[in-house]
């Protein structure tokens, strides 16, 4: 495995876990992190802000079917259910498109649809 898949693949479990650190260790000082029609941020401050969705409590279920790099580009494609602070679920396909610096991620650009 590469170190930009195995950096994708530590940023992934970091989430399953909620492990705001291990999360930002992945990424480069000015990361922008954007899933279109919700947000666009910059930096590591703002990212950590937005590691847990306002609304929803517990560690999300992530699934990635699979990963695909070419050059220092890496894309994840996957399912996520995330658990609502009102009992409920939001099921999402996601295809996300890590764009890679020295091993770290630089841009996030995450595809979400609901799932099911």
């Amino acid at each position: 495995m590469s170190a930009n898949k195995a950096t994708v693949e530590e940023y992934m479990e970091a989430f399953r876990r909620g492990d705001h650190a291990r999360i930002l260790s992945c990424l480069t000082d000015d990361v922008e992190w954007e899933i279109p029609g919700h947000f666009r941020i910059r930096g590591k401050e703002a990212f950590d802000g937005h590691i847990e969705g306002e609304g929803f409590v517990g560690l999300p279920d992530i699934a990635v079917s699979r990963l695909t790099e070419e050059a220092d580009v890496v894309i994840a494609e996957g399912t996520v259910r995330a658990r609502r602070a009102d009992g409920g679920a939001l099921d999402l396909a996601f295809c996300d498109v890590f764009e890679m610096r020295s091993g770290r991620i630089r841009r996030l650009v995450s595809y979400l649809v609901q799932a099911g």
